[in-house]
């Protein structure tokens, strides 16, 4: 759609553009981006991800809302990102507001502002946001005037340290909410905006479907532990629950993804091909709070290859989900692909791969137009006992029998992915790491006849996640991360047989624990976010921007009145009968079941995929009145024919 945009602020932006780094990410004009006529239509949403485009253009929640919204008649959806501190200070230099990219409308007049959070480091950039598009940080001081902010994405599963700031938290899918939400403002529009803001919040809360935190009291006791969270007006429950799509097929999106202008870090069409995941890590938030396991069809998956490529001429098909190999027909996906674009410049990956659903004949499909670049698996942890306590059942002899039919068949380099810091995790645990990054290098020169073989290992802090079994852990401290990975890194450095084969990369424990802050926090550690923006807090998630010192510093002068600290919130191990603050959120799964899971986890007991075996009673399906769907559907790709040699 061309029509001439409503307000649009980009003669005042141009100028500034050339005095910036990278001003084409705020061009706009994008391949089917959309932009609708302002008038024409009841409920205007703006789509934020807080980070820069680059990182956040690619985001696949934003892109399906995007058309999910933009498809509705009565509704348009446009979209904004961070902008860089240098764009940021021009643009409060010349008096110009945050704007979204399409229009470039000022955000502040839209009804809602969405914004997408996949990491609690972006909250800062949530403060910028909402404070250059003129609308007041917190929620309490907005009027009706200003846009209805709604956080989603999988921090929102624990909304309470930002809830000063957001209007709304959704849980769980967002194609059906949104329109939901959309309808429900639409009405109050309708009606006359009555009761003001609180009335449309009032709406929205009382369906249940939606957190609005304002409507909820949060009482503490003596000791800083959380009392109880109620509601505060009629109507409004106790419990909210997530939202569950359960019919992949009927949701094709996205069908028409924006191809971006200026350089991202995905560069490729992405096909979800399952949601939900019931392997049962218990470290892996992700995997808890999208359950059950919902596959799209095969031939759904092919007629939104054909049609994605062709509306957006990329190159390259990413099929995503938790864990891609899992979809009970992948080997037939990856097969009936390859071959419709076998000869052309289309290239298959999986950017998510278990050791134990990877297999040499997919790993050949997916590399059959002569892309072969490494592997990457992920053991997590790096001992036999240490997988046994996160659930992650994957063998080191099977990892060591998947290289090994890698490196025979030609590949070079292989990505192990792990974590440090785990509950019960030892300095053995860690060390082992090193040995098994040996063994693959040995097997890899045994099995391909050349020395010519490489192994990057890439370890992180292990950060504990509300609603997982580990939501109740202690978190390992800095000093302790920091040791342990130094020990790793001299390991390494003195295997004289394999040490220079074996690349390390690790970041500090220090990001980690103030990510831990922020994802376990309560409504008392909004505080510490907003001293830590008014200092200067911005692009936390970069390091080059992260100051640890910055947010101890605020950390120890907001939380000192209630007797608290940041180890109070990270390192100290809670008891079962605490109240968490995220209690009153439903994820669907049962805690009593959580908290055996974290016992069974003590006791290094593993338990299986309910996929394919007897229900655990994690509470999900019966909780959502929601099941697992999987195939085989005895389908196949549609259409079959082979593509053009010369497709782009």
């Amino acid at each position: 759609m061309t029509t001439t945009p409503k307000h649009s602020l980009y003669s005042r932006l141009e100028p500034l553009l050339a005095g910036v780094s990278k001003p084409i990410q705020y061009v706009g004009g994008e391949h089917n981006s959309v932009v609708k006529d302002w008038d024409a239509v009841e409920v205007r949403w703006c789509l934020c991800y807080p980070d820069a485009y680059e990182v956040g253009q690619p985001n696949q929640g934003v892109a399906i809302l995007y058309e999910v919204l933009n498809e509705t008649d009565w509704v348009l959806a446009e979209r904004t990102y961070a902008v860089w501190p240098d764009m940021e200070a021009a643009m409060r230099e010349a008096g110009i507001p945050q704007f979204t990219l399409d229009a470039h409308r000022p955000v502040g007049s839209f009804d809602l502002l969405g914004v997408s959070f996949a990491t609690e480091l972006g909250y800062t950039n949530l403060l910028t946001v909402l404070d250059l598009a003129g609308i007041p940080l917190h929620a309490g001081d907005r009027t009706d005037d200003d846009p209805f902010v709604v956080a989603g994405g999988h921090s929102a599963f624990n909304p309470e340290p930002i809830a000063d700031f957001i209007d709304v938290a959704v849980l769980g899918d967002g194609e059906e909410a949104s329109l939901l939400m959309s309808q429900i403002i639409r009405e109050w529009k309708s009606d006359g905006r009555p009761g003001g803001r609180d009335g449309a919040l009032g709406r929205l809360a009382v369906t249940g479907a939606f957190y609005v935190p304002r409507f909820y009291e949060v009482t503490y006791h003596d000791d800083g532990g959380i009392e109880r969270v109620a509601p505060t007006r009629p109507g409004v429950p106790f419990q909210v629950r997530k939202h569950t799509l359960m019919d992949l097929d009927e949701w094709p999106y996205p069908a028409r993804p924006i191809v971006p202008m200026a350089e991202t870090v995905h560069e490729r069409y992405s096909v979800e091909i399952f949601r939900g995941c019931t392997r049962g890590c218990r470290f892996c938030q992700a995997g808890m709070i999208t359950r059950p396991v919902r596959e799209r069809s095969i031939d759904t998956i092919g007629q939104m290859v054909a049609s994605g490529l062709e509306a957006t001429g990329l190159e390259e098909i990413g099929l995503l989900s938790l864990s891609s190999a899992d979809h009970s027909e992948i080997g037939q996906v990856t097969t009936e692909l390859a071959d419709r674009y076998e000869g052309t410049n289309v290239s298959l990956s999986l950017p998510s791969t278990r050791v134990d659903a990877f297999n040499i004949e997919l790993a050949n499909e997916l590399s059959r137009n002569g892309r072969r670049s490494g592997l990457t698996f992920a053991p997590e942890g790096g001992s036999e006992r240490m997988r046994r306590v996160i659930n992650k059942m994957v063998s080191e002899d099977d990892l060591i029998s998947t290289v090994a039919a890698a490196f025979g068949n030609g590949w070079r380099q292989v990505k192990l992915y792990f974590m440090c810091g785990l509950p019960t995790e030892t300095d053995e645990d860690v060390l082992a790491i090193a040995d098994l990054a040996s063994r693959v290098i040995a097997t890899g020169r045994e099995v391909s006849g050349t020395r010519d073989i490489r192994c990057t290992v890439s370890i992180g802090g292990f950060v504990p996640k509300p609603h997982t079994p580990f939501q109740w852990a202690a978190q390992a401290d800095v000093e302790t991360i920091d040791r342990r990975l130094m020990l790793l890194r001299d390991r390494i450095r003195q295997d004289r047989n394999y040490g220079r084969a074996i690349g390390l990369r690790y970041h500090d424990g220090r990001p980690g624990l103030i990510e831990g802050l922020l994802s376990r926090g309560d409504r008392r550690v909004g505080r510490v976010i907003e001293r830590a923006w008014r200092e200067g807090g911005k692009f936390d998630g970069w390091s080059e921007h992260f100051d640890f010192d910055r947010w101890m510093g605020c950390a120890q002068e907001e939380l000192a009145p209630w007797g608290i600290d940041v180890d109070w919130y990270t390192t100290r191990e809670r008891a079962r009968e605490e109240v968490l603050p995220w209690d009153h959120l439903d994820a669907g799964l049962d805690r009593d079941w959580l908290w055996s899971d974290w016992q069974d986890s003590l006791d290094e007991v593993p338990v299986e995929d309910c996929r394919w075996t007897p229900c655990f009673d994690c509470g999900v399906c019966p909780e959502l009145g929601s099941d697992i769907q999987i195939g085989p559907t005895g389908r196949s790709l549609l259409p079959l024919t082979v593509a053009a040699p010369d497709l782009r």
